[in-house]
C-alpha cells in the first residue's frame, strides 16, 4: 500500500493562508529573520482572522502566550502562518498560530495561545455571540463610521 502524502495546507488543524517573503529590511543583526517582524506579521493576521470570526473591526489583542522560536529564517525564505481558532467566549477569542518555512515546512515560530477581544463602540468588551470557526464571510463587518463605509445590502 502506498504511503499517503501528508496535506501540505495543514499540520495539527492550522491552515496556513498567509505568506511572507523575508527581505533584507525584515533581518537583525545577525542576518536572520528580526523575531519582531515575525511577530507582526501573525499579530496582523491574528486581528483579519478575529475580525472576520467575530463580526466585529473592533478586535484588539489581549494577550499573547508564550512564545517558542524553534528555527529561523533568512533572507528569500516564503514563511507561512497558521492559525486557528481554539476556544470562543463570551467577548473573545482564542486562537492558536505557527510560523513554518513554506518549502521546508520546518516550524519557525509557535504561540499556543493568542487572545482577541471585541469592543463595542465604548471600548469595552461587548459579546459577541458566536461559539463555532466559519468559513463563510458572513460575519464580516459592513460598516465602519469613522472611514465612512456604507452598509451593503
Amino acid at each position: 500500500m502506498a504511503k499517503q502524502k501528508e496535506p501540505t495546507w495543514s499540520e495539527d488543524g492550522l491552515n496556513f493562508r498567509t505568506r511572507k517573503w523575508v527581505r533584507p529590511e525584515d533581518l537583525n543583526a545577525n542576518g536572520s529573520l528580526f523575531g519582531g517582524s515575525l511577530l507582526k506579521w501573525i499579530d496582523e493576521e491574528a486581528a483579519i482572522y478575529a475580525i472576520v470570526q467575530l463580526g466585529n473591526h473592533r478586535a484588539v489583542t489581549k494577550h499573547i502566550s508564550e512564545i517558542t522560536f524553534e528555527a529561523s529564517a533568512v533572507q528569500g525564505d516564503l514563511i507561512e502562518i497558521g492559525l486557528k481558532a481554539t476556544h470562543f467566549g463570551t467577548t473573545s477569542l482564542t486562537m492558536r498560530a505557527v510560523a513554518r518555512n513554506m518549502i521546508t515546512r520546518k516550524r519557525i515560530l509557535t504561540i499556543d495561545k493568542i487572545v482577541f477581544v471585541s469592543l463595542g463602540d465604548d471600548g469595552k468588551p461587548t459579546p459577541h455571540g458566536y461559539r463555532e470557526i466559519t468559513y463563510d464571510r458572513d460575519r464580516m463587518p459592513t460598516e465602519h463610521a469613522v472611514t465612512g463605509t456604507i452598509r451593503l445590502p
